[in-house]
């Protein structure tokens, strides 16, 4: 099963200045050339060092207005997270025309 991190609440994603710093650490990422408004959307959401640092900070990953879970999902789908006012939800990639 692969793990993938979503917002569980109204408001957006969005990781706290501790749990940037923590990744920022562990990845290696020079701090004095990251902006800090790009990288939570640059993390892709399953990627292992993010899961590991909501797993061990709990809420405290969270940033002002999320929630921060962890859904599991089958490692064999297409995925995508998608959302509504913030709130989001993993499903599995479809074509879809209008």
């Amino acid at each position: 099963m692969k793990k993938v991190v979503i917002n569980n609440c109204y408001g957006g994603y969005g990781l706290s200045p501790k749990a940037v710093k923590a990744y920022i650490d562990r990845k290696g990422i020079d701090a004095d050339a990251y902006d800090p408004y790009s990288l939570d959307g640059g993390i892709s959401r399953d990627d292992p060092v993010l899961v590991q640092i909501v797993e061990e900070m709990g809420q405290d990953a969270s940033g002002p207005h999320s929630v921060l879970k962890i859904v599991q999902i089958p490692d064999d789908i297409d995925w995508m997270v998608c959302e509504y006012d913030g709130a989001e939800w993993v499903a599995e990639k479809h074509r879809t025309w209008s």
